[in-house]
């Protein structure tokens, strides 16, 4: 990819009467990047990429494509075209109309719309289609068909606003697939938007979590997952355990201490992390350990000393969910894979461990107040 960004957000505003809804966004974005735009509804994805499509115009900041201001310019100027959810098909014309429209418009002649069109229908899997109506095809089909239409003028940027929201799950997941490949071949920009973890973990190469018009967090699927940032990154995508607490640098076991890792204290007892590299970490903070991460033994580990019963677990077949009650009424999730030989079994009092390194620290907001935390962290006591 190109050092260049081929989009930059640069510090964009844009309230609708008294309510704002993107705060000072910035983002820049390569050349074959597929970005995910994630977050809950109402975060301002959607605001967002309106705004590159020039369908909305911010109150404040710039938008530049390809090192050009665009910001002024209406849509049909931007070499940006953009896929809804729900395909906004012509129902009066056939698939071959469909496709060629934006082509007839833009004065192509009939013997390159028609080279185009057959190119692009290919690509999406759908030659034999030309003759049939939106309302003669599947919803799958008519996707491919809304895709087709937006790719058939070479944009250097494809938007798709949740384009796979109204499909079921089997077919969701096959046209992400197939996105991905599509996007693949042509190594054209895609920005996608989906309030959907797991599409966005699926498909992208970066996401960018958003929440109330602000990133929270931007990067890798594999470092949003494994290290979030903030209890909302960490929260929102997929499940986590949050322990408030404090660092503890005195009670770092010498062993943990000489492979890079930190004891944590938390009310329910001590924990171990491994510090990101910084110059100053914050006393009071809090871990986000995944579910799939924790250790659940009969025998303390080394250096932890959370202990609390099995409050309840779910069977599901290959996977064995746990709820674990720790002192203090702090509940933690443990998902346990395989045949579970030597399984635990409800009312056990367990030991509560994870690799160091799979413990992320994180900061922002928090919900509400955390547990108020003993003025003296010693040893948490076994739940009886």
């Amino acid at each position: 990819m190109a050092d260049q960004p081929i989009l930059a957000l640069e510090h964009i505003r844009k309230s609708f009467g008294d309510t704002a809804v993107l705060h000072d966004l910035n983002l820049s974005i390569r050349q074959g990047e597929f970005v995910t735009l994630l977050g809950p509804s109402g975060c301002g994805k959607t605001t967002a990429i309106r705004i590159i499509a020039g369908l909305e115009q911010p109150d404040e900041g710039r938008v530049v494509l390809s090192g050009t201001d665009v910001t002024g310019l209406p849509p049909d100027q931007r070499r940006v075209n953009t896929v809804f959810q729900n395909y906004a098909l012509f129902p009066h014309m056939n698939v071959y109309k469909n496709i060629a429209y934006g082509l007839k418009i833009q004065g192509c002649k009939k013997a390159e719309i028609r080279r185009r069109v057959k190119e692009i229908l290919e690509l999406v899997e759908l030659p034999g289609f030309e003759d049939r109506r939106p309302a003669q095809l599947s919803g799958g089909q008519r996707q491919r068909v809304a895709i087709a239409r937006a790719l058939v003028l070479n944009p250097q940027i494809l938007l798709l606003d949740e384009p796979l929201g109204a499909l079921d799950l089997q077919l969701r997941r096959q046209m992400q697939r197939e996105l991905k490949a599509i996007q693949g071949r042509l190594g054209i920009t895609f920005i996608y938007i989906t309030h959907d973890q797991e599409e966005a973990l699926n498909m992208s190469d970066r996401i960018v979590v958003m929440r109330e018009g602000r990133i929270e967090q931007a990067g890798s699927p594999a470092a949003i997952y494994e290290r979030p940032a903030t209890r909302f990154a960490a929260s929102f995508i997929g499940e986590s355990n949050i322990l408030e607490g404090r660092i503890e640098d005195g009670s770092t076991p010498d062993s943990v201490r000489e492979e890079g890792g930190a004891a944590f204290q938390t009310p329910a007892g001590r924990c171990l992390f491994a510090p990101p590299t910084a110059d100053a970490l914050p006393a009071d903070t809090a871990l986000s350990v995944r579910p799939d991460d924790i250790r659940l033994t009969r025998e303390p580990p080394a250096g932890f000393t959370l202990s609390g019963l099995i409050a309840d677990q779910q069977y599901t077949g290959s996977l064995l969910r746990t709820t674990v009650r720790l002192s203090g009424g702090l509940t933690l999730k443990a998902n346990r894979h395989g045949r579970l030989r030597n399984q635990l079994e409800t009312g056990e009092t367990v030991y509560v461990s994870w690799n160091p390194a799979h413990a992320a620290l994180i900061g922002g907001y928090k919900d509400a107040e955390p547990a108020p935390f003993p003025a003296a962290c010693g040893e948490a006591e076994e739940v009886q």
